[in-house]
């Protein structure tokens, strides 16, 4: 069981309670570097992303070759510099806003990205929050909760949990679609969890079997590979994750 708070719209830190539409409010605002959390993450390592290149002008000195690594050694960089803020949670915020514009205008292959963010089998795969930010004005800040989401790209199930260790837990389960690097989603249950006892199940109304759309909360992906994703939300913030292991 897993998931993540605060998902669906990251325009601003508060738009991230609105993924748990009217039940929970969170204070996304503290911009002090937090420790790790005690959950296990997946041992990072230098990946090459693949993706496909921008067109150059045509007056540009540069020479071709280097005109073709230029993109893939600036994304390359900026994905180290994101494994290395989740190790670590030292790298300051205006190095990982500029590492996720960097691989926003990218224009990666998005072919990969459900399967690798949702694994081949249920129950998915699961991704703890790290970093969430806005455009206006663009700022950003580690998020201080411990919030996963996990994703299950064969049953195509999304569940959406804040994790507060003895305390309990709170987490939003239901459905998604993707469409090209969308992905919408519908929660159709809360499971709220006080200590020991429940986990008390409410049904939030949502069973009918329509699809999701861009009308209801949804991730545009822009990099996905196995320690890492980064997406932004309806609202235009842009947040990234990390690869965690399932949390009950």
């Amino acid at each position: 069981m897993a998931s993540l708070t605060a998902t669906s719209y990251f325009s601003s830190p508060s738009s991230w309670a609105q993924t748990f539409p009217r039940y929970l409010h969170l204070n996304t605002t503290n911009t002090l570097p937090l420790k790790a959390t005690h959950h296990h993450l997946s041992r990072f390592s230098a990946v090459k992303p693949r993706a496909t290149l921008e067109e150059k002008d045509q007056n540009t000195t540069t020479p071709p070759l280097l005109q073709e690594e230029l993109p893939n050694k600036e994304v390359e960089e900026s994905v180290k510099v994101l494994k290395n803020a989740a190790k670590t949670r030292r790298v300051a915020a205006e190095q990982v806003l500029s590492a996720l514009s960097v691989i926003k205008k990218a224009k990666l292959d998005s072919s990969v990205f459900l399967n690798t963010l949702g694994g081949s089998k249920s129950p998915g795969r699961t991704w703890m929050l790290i970093f969430t930010s806005q455009d206006q004005p663009k700022r950003g800040s580690y998020f201080p909760l411990t919030a996963v989401q996990r994703f299950d790209a064969a049953g195509k199930r999304i569940e959406n949990g804040v994790f507060l260790g003895p305390i309990g837990s709170l987490t939003f389960e239901g459905r998604f679609s993707w469409k090209k690097r969308i992905l919408a989603f519908v929660f159709e249950c809360l499971r709220i969890k006080i200590g020991p006892f429940g986990p008390l199940q409410i049904n939030l109304g949502q069973k009918e079997e329509r699809e999701p759309s861009t009308k209801d909360p949804f991730f545009i992906w822009f990099y996905v590979d196995e320690e890492i994703a980064v997406a932004q939300g309806r609202g235009g913030g842009t947040a990234f994750w990390c690869r965690c292991h399932h949390i009950t």
